[in-house]
C-alpha cells in the first residue's frame, strides 16, 4: 500500500513538473475561461454605484488577494522613526537637490532598516514623486558618489559587475538608463527609491527580511495565509509613504507609485491596500501582477511558483495548474486601484510577461471606474505598437525587450501631468 501510495506522488510530481514545463505563447491554444465581474458580490448584488462597491465589493476582492495570493501582514509595527542621513544638498550639477533617509521599523525587540534617495528639482516647493524600488541598490540609479551603496545581500549580475552577492562601486550608475532621472527632474517631479534587498533579499529565505521581525519565538516561516517577498516590498513602500507625508518638500497627494517586473507586482499590491498613493503605474508586471492569470500565456501560476516559491503566500500554490479555481483573476487587483489613476505598460517582445493579457486586465477593469464617471480603456482590441492610451486608465504596448526605457517615462510624465491634480 505504502509503495502504491509513493508511486503515485511521484506520477503526481512528474505530471505537475511536465504542466509546467510546457509554455504557452499561442492565441489560439488559450484555453476557454470564465472571468468574475467585478461589479457583481458573491451574493449576486448587482453592484451600481460607488457606495455598493467602496462597502462591499472592494472588500470582498481585497480580502481574496489578502488571503489567497499575496498574504497578509501579521501585526501591526511597535514603532517606526526617520533619520535623515543625508540634508538636502545640490546634486547632478545644479539641477536636482538629493537627500538620503533612513527607515528604521522595530517590532519585537528586532529591527530593520532601509534608505530612501530622493531627488528634486531645485525651486519647487510641494512637487510630486515617483515613488518605486530597485533592484541593485540606490547607487545604481544615477552616476552620483554621493549615493550610499548599500551593505545588504543582492542578486549577482555579471552586466553590473555584481559577484558574491555584495553591491560595490564597480555598479554605481548602472540602471540609470532605467529611471530616466533628467526627465523626470526638467518635468518639475521628484523620484524616491529604495533597494528592495534591503527590506527582504530576493532569495529562498523568508528569515533574513522583513518577516522575520514579526515571527514568534521559534518560528521560522509566514503562516500559509501570511505574505511573502512581494507582500514585503508593498509594505516597505507604504512604510516610505510614510516618511513621504512628513517631507515638506513634497507633496504627500501626489505620489506615484512605479514598479517594474517583480515590483511592479509589489507597486500594484501596495497601491491597492493603501489609498494614500495618488496613481500607479505597472511596467512588465506580468504574471502576478496586471496579466490575466486564466489565459495560461507565458508565466503561469505553476511556474512562478516553482521559480519563486517565497514571493507570494503558501496559499497561492492550490492555484499551481488551477486558475480555473481562481475566484477573481487580476482585472479584479486592477479594479482595487479605482478611482485614482492605473498605467499598465507591455512590451512586444516581452511575451513572457503576456502583453494581451495585461491590456485585457485594464479592460475588464475599467467598468469599476465607469462608476466613478471617470474613463479607462474602452476598446477590447490593444493599441498600435508606441501608440499609448493615456486616459485616467492608460496603456501602452511598446516595442521591445523586457526592459524600462526613456519611451515609458516620457508616457509616464505625460500622463502623470494629465491625470493629477495640479
Amino acid at each position: 500500500m505504502r509503495g502504491c501510495l509513493a508511486f503515485l506522488l511521484i506520477l503526481f510530481y512528474l505530471t505537475d513538473m511536465s504542466a509546467q514545463s510546457k509554455v504557452n505563447y499561442e492565441e489560439s491554444q488559450i484555453p476557454d475561461f470564465e472571468l468574475c465581474d467585478p461589479l457583481v458580490s458573491l451574493n449576486g448584488t448587482a453592484i451600481k454605484n460607488r457606495k455598493q462597491w467602496e462597502d462591499l465589493r472592494r472588500s470582498e476582492i481585497l480580502s481574496f488577494f489578502e488571503r489567497e495570493v499575496y498574504g497578509k501582514i501579521p501585526a501591526a509595527l511597535d514603532n517606526i522613526s526617520f533619520k535623515l542621513i543625508e540634508e538636502k544638498k545640490p546634486a547632478l550639477n545644479g539641477k536636482a537637490y538629493r537627500k538620503q533617509i533612513e527607515i528604521r521599523l522595530q517590532k519585537n525587540d528586532k529591527e530593520l532598516s532601509f534608505t530612501v534617495l530622493i531627488y528634486l528639482p531645485q525651486d519647487q516647493e510641494k512637487v510630486p514623486v515617483f515613488l518605486g524600488l530597485n533592484f541593485h541598490g540606490n547607487h545604481t540609479v544615477m552616476e552620483d558618489k554621493k549615493i550610499l551603496i548599500s551593505s545588504a545581500w543582492s542578486l549577482n549580475n555579471q552586466s553590473l559587475g555584481i559577484e558574491n552577492n555584495t553591491l560595490d562601486s564597480k555598479s554605481r550608475g548602472g540602471r540609470a538608463h532605467r529611471w530616466s532621472i533628467d526627465k523626470i527632474l526638467a518635468a518639475g517631479m521628484g523620484l524616491a527609491t529604495i533597494y528592495y534587498g534591503e527590506i527582504d533579499p530576493d532569495k529562498n529565505d523568508l528569515t533574513d527580511g522583513l518577516q522575520a521581525l514579526f515571527y514568534q519565538p521559534n518560528q521560522k516561516q509566514p503562516a500559509s495565509d501570511e505574505w511573502g517577498s512581494i507582500g514585503a516590498w508593498a509594505y516597505g513602500l507604504s512604510r516610505a509613504m510614510d516618511y513621504l507625508q512628513t517631507d515638506e518638500d513634497v507633496d504627500p497627494s501626489r505620489v506615484i507609485v512605479f514598479g517594474h517586473s517583480r515590483l511592479g507586482k509589489a507597486a500594484l499590491w501596495a497601491a491597492a491596500g493603501d489609498p494614500r498613493f495618488a496613481a500607479v503605474i505597472s511596467n512588465n508586471s506580468g504574471c502576478g501582477g496586471a496579466a490575466l492569470s486564466k489565459r495560461r500565456f507565458g508565466e503561469t501560476i505553476a511556474a512562478i511558483n516553482t521559480n519563486f516559491p517565497y514571493w507570494f503566500c503558501e496559499n497561492y500554490k492550490q492555484f499551481n495548474n488551477a486558475e480555473d479555481l481562481l475566484s477573481f483573476d487580476q482585472h479584479c487587483l486592477l479594479s482595487l486601484i479605482a478611482p485614482r489613476p492605473l498605467y499598465v505598460a507591455s512590451a512586444s517582445e516581452d511575451q513572457w510577461a503576456d502583453p494581451k493579457g495585461e491590456f485585457l486586465s485594464a479592460f475588464y477593469a475599467s467598468p469599476v471606474y465607469k462608476l466613478y464617471g471617470l474613463e479607462g480603456i474602452t476598446q477590447k482590441t490593444p493599441p498600435n505598437l508606441n501608440e499609448p492610451i493615456q486616459n485616467v486608465v492608460a496603456y501602452h504596448i511598446r516595442s521591445g525587450k523586457h526592459e524600462v526605457t526613456d519611451f515609458d517615462w516620457e508616457q509616464y510624465i505625460r500622463w502623470a501631468k494629465k491625470v493629477l491634480p495640479y
